[in-house]
């Protein structure tokens, strides 16, 4: 939970979210129970108006530079406007199962 917590503070403090979502999807993974090396960040605010979504994740990326450099293996990110995160009625895509790549 101390990782989740991180990135949680982190991105509240770099950016104004309209709405953020941090979850540890560790556990969907072929890794150590209790591990914290795999999230999926929702974060919809303004700053992102008007920026390709390449941009925009490299802005999260910036925010979490040092914990994508050893504690993070992956980081499945769902950039939105308001505007984008309203026509999708709260919704982001579910992340895909782990294929077990390291088993």
């Amino acid at each position: 939970m101390q990782m989740q917590n991180t990135i949680e503070g982190k991105l509240k403090s770099a950016f104004d979210p309209k709405h953020l979502s941090v979850e540890n999807e560790s556990s969907n993974h072929n890794v150590p129970a209790g591990s914290e090396s795999h999230f999926k960040v929702t974060i919809v605010c303004e700053d992102f108006d008007g920026l390709m979504l390449i941009k925009r994740h490299r802005l999260v990326n910036a925010v979490l530079k040092e914990e994508l450099a050893g504690h993070i293996h992956a980081l499945a990110l769902h950039t939105l406007t308001p505007s984008e995160w309203e026509a999708q009625a709260g919704e982001v895509p579910t992340s895909p199962d782990c294929q077990g790549g390291g088993r």
